[in-house]
């Protein structure tokens, strides 16, 4: 009887938390959080100023209540918090809770409700597919980013070679000619920089162009085809699990099918 009847609870709380109208709801509450955050920069009446500290416990309430029913919502509660996402939040609303706002960690207090906006993401599932697919995307990026990291060290040890009498706010040393290749490669005034360089050295225009070629347009664009890629079979895994969940072939499947039916013309023949 009783766990017929918890049973019962944990179905209602799954479809509160599976409901679209309270996902919109708590989308709502954290972009007003946000929007409370952004109001607590400013300088306020002190009435404003309670009138803000009042809406923060509000907001607290109402995310404490939110992870509560999708515990409770929880088929399998062992298992919740095995999901990050899930930890993370948990974590950012028991850290709401401590009144730490008069004492010396008021800072942390600040920093915990400024990152409440990340719940944005563990809410949302497309942006989730979005984090997930640049942390998938890593591994790949790090040998990318090496590479540009070699280029960059290359050409700042040359540019502090030959360019450091010109300008050594620029060009002084190797930690400065990497700050300014990276304003090259974002097109920030680069041509100031680079006529600078002209009247001394003619041709080292061939410097930064080339230099442009191989982060601003070789490498960023690595970059971006391979977020696209892991992007697009994150896409596909969901799409395969979706169908297999459904109970629909898949690709994989019907490639089975089509071996199998070939076996047996062989076989025929």
């Amino acid at each position: 009887m009783g766990s017929t009847r918890n049973d019962q609870l944990q179905q209602i709380f799954f479809r509160i938390r599976s409901n679209k109208v309270f996902e919109f709801f708590v989308i709502g509450v954290i972009i007003f959080s946000a929007l409370v955050i952004g109001v607590k920069t400013y300088e306020l009446p002190p009435v404003f100023v309670q009138v803000v500290g009042v809406l923060d416990i509000f907001i607290t309430l109402i995310f404490l209540v939110e992870i509560i029913i999708r515990f409770l919502g929880e088929e399998d509660k062992k298992r919740f918090f095995n999901k990050a996402w899930n930890v993370f939040d948990t974590l950012i609303v028991i850290m709401s809770l401590v009144p730490i706002e008069d004492s010396e960690m008021a800072l942390i207090g600040r920093l915990v409700r400024i990152f409440r906006v990340l719940r944005m993401v563990s809410i949302i599932p497309e942006l989730r597919l979005l984090l997930n697919s640049l942390l998938t995307a890593l591994p790949q990026l790090g040998y990318v980013m090496l590479m540009m990291f070699i280029i960059f060290y290359i050409y700042a040890a040359v540019g502090s070679t030959f360019f450091a009498e010109i300008n050594p706010t620029l060009w002084g040393d190797i930690a400065v000619s990497l700050l300014t290749l990276f304003r090259v490669m974002t097109f920030e005034d680069w041509t100031d920089v680079m006529y600078e360089t002209m009247t001394v050295y003619p041709l080292s225009w061939a410097f930064y162009l080339t230099f442009i070629f191989f982060t601003a347009f070789a490498f960023l664009n690595m970059v971006i085809g391979i977020v696209v890629n892991v992007l697009e079979e994150e896409h596909q895994r969901i799409a395969r699990a979706e169908a297999e969940a459904a109970g629909e072939p898949t690709l994989k499947d019907l490639q089975n099918q089509l071996d199998e039916l070939k076996a047996l013309l062989q076989k025929q023949q």
